[in-house]
């Protein structure tokens, strides 16, 4: 038989930066699905935010996420990512460190705390060694962290003090993410017990809805105008950042198999298959008790799904993904991974063999029961670790505005404006606008009541 000729593209050690160990496939599948997740944050959801606010909160929601985004990643690089993904320090932290020199991120990548071992001590699953760079790896898993706390910021818009947010960013993800990361994903007890969280149900989802919540505790509630009103300053403008957050997801589930698989493939379909069905879902309830579909309405059901889905995205049928996307609520998605965790998808993916969903019988009432247990250990720590960073902020910075910035919005916090139009929270001034009054009196349209 005659040799079998390898071509070119696809040979190893064709140039320095062509290794054996890298796969040119999947290298690119990881680097476009962490640009998918970026954009989910950077421009997604400085759209969505900016956009679904009062028009005075335009400017501050918007960048809320886009401050955080910068923040996460200058944190990550230098000390959070070996936290989360590194040596182990704590059976729920890794040892602290940069991930910056050029030794450690053009070496094959690895999360050397990810060995499975057996209770003999021998080993179940060797660690995670994906074939690309390290580098690759750091980035990945930076968009994560960064959407987490963008996500959590949700929580406080139009209220949060611009600088308390720029501290409680760092130390949120210090203290709260790289905790539930390396428990979950970076070989810590839980990931060890065996606790399924495909792409961040658990690490991001429910950690950033529990600290938002926290957070939002500590800083109080909206002003009382801003309760009575709160309208959309830009729905179509909304959608875009939904748009972008929904196709972004295909990133978000699709890489965290580490490799461009059969696995991503599943886990792709099941993430669009439960973010349609828990959208129409939302909209057909919309119509049934109240008459109308609502745009924002399709949107909440679009997250949702999306949320929901996360934990199991690549472990479970698409059948599962419509009764997920049909019951869809963020902790809910993490307990039905426990039940609906299909045994030959689980091997495909998860360190622990024979894992399976409660349904499928056997050790699956034990897997239910891990999730449960699981959950309940990143509510705790995000409850109390986000209320020790809220408190001792709050001794040095009042975390909430001010009445002032309150009543006015972006133009007292910021100095700038979202939209040039006049009348939503900036004080009168009858020199810069008489020209505005005098319109006023001979038009009318929308403008009037943006």
């Amino acid at each position: 038989m005659a040799a079998t000729v390898v071509p070119g593209a696809y040979q190893a050690n064709t140039s320095l930066a062509v290794t054996d160990w890298l796969n040119k496939g999947d290298n690119a599948w990881q680097m476009i699905s962490a640009t998918l997740v970026g954009l989910q944050s950077v421009p997604g959801l400085v759209i969505l935010y900016g956009s679904i606010v009062k028009k005075k909160w335009a400017v501050n929601s918007a960048f809320m996420a886009f401050y955080a985004f910068a923040a996460v990643v200058i944190c990550w690089v230098t000390w959070a990512y070996k936290m989360s993904f590194g040596e182990k320090l704590l059976p729920f932290w890794g040892k602290a460190g940069p991930a910056l020199g050029q030794k450690f991120l053009i070496g094959q990548a690895a999360l050397p705390a990810t060995a499975h071992l057996f209770k003999n001590g021998t080993t179940e699953t060797p660690m995670a060694t994906p074939y690309y760079p390290m580098a690759s790896m750091v980035w990945f898993q930076c968009v994560f962290a960064a959407i987490t706390v963008i996500l959590l910021a949700g929580s406080v818009l139009g209220r949060m003090n611009i600088k308390a947010w720029m501290t409680f960013v760092p130390l949120w993800l210090t203290f709260s993410y790289t905790v539930g990361a390396f428990s979950l994903w970076g070989g810590g007890f839980l990931y060890q017990w065996g606790v399924i969280d495909y792409s961040g149900g658990f690490v991001i989802h429910v950690s950033s809805g529990i600290g938002g919540i926290t957070t939002a505790y500590w800083v109080g509630p909206r002003s009382k105008n801003d309760r009575e009103r709160f309208p959309p300053n830009n729905v179509l403008l909304m959608l875009a950042g939904a748009g972008l957050l929904w196709l972004g997801w295909a990133g978000f589930n699709g890489g965290d198999p580490y490799s461009a698989n059969i696995d991503s493939s599943m886990a792709v379909l099941n993430t669009n298959i439960c973010a349609a069905t828990s959208l129409l879902v939302w909209t057909w309830l919309d119509v049934i008790f109240f008459n109308r579909p609502s745009v924002i309405g399709a949107v909440q059901g679009m997250m949702t799904g999306l949320v929901c889905i996360t934990p199991g995205a690549g472990l479970v049928q698409g059948w599962a993904a419509i009764v997920m996307g049909i019951l869809s609520a963020g902790f809910l998605g993490c307990i039905l991974t426990g039940l609906f965790a299909e045994p030959t998808l689980c091997a495909l993916f998860l360190p622990v063999t024979n894992s399976r969903g409660g349904v499928y019988g056997g050790v699956g009432g034990v897997q239910f029961l891990k999730q449960i247990v699981g959950g309940s250990f990143i509510i705790g720590w995000n409850i109390v670790v986000t209320s020790i960073i809220c408190f001792l902020i709050s001794l040095v910075i009042p975390l909430r505005m001010s009445e002032e910035q309150l009543k006015i919005g972006d133009d007292a916090v910021h100095g700038e404006e979202a939209y040039a139009l006049w009348g939503d929270g900036e004080k009168y001034d009858i020199a810069k606008h008489s020209e505005d009054t005098m319109h006023a009196k001979t038009s009318r349209g929308a403008t009037q009541v943006v």
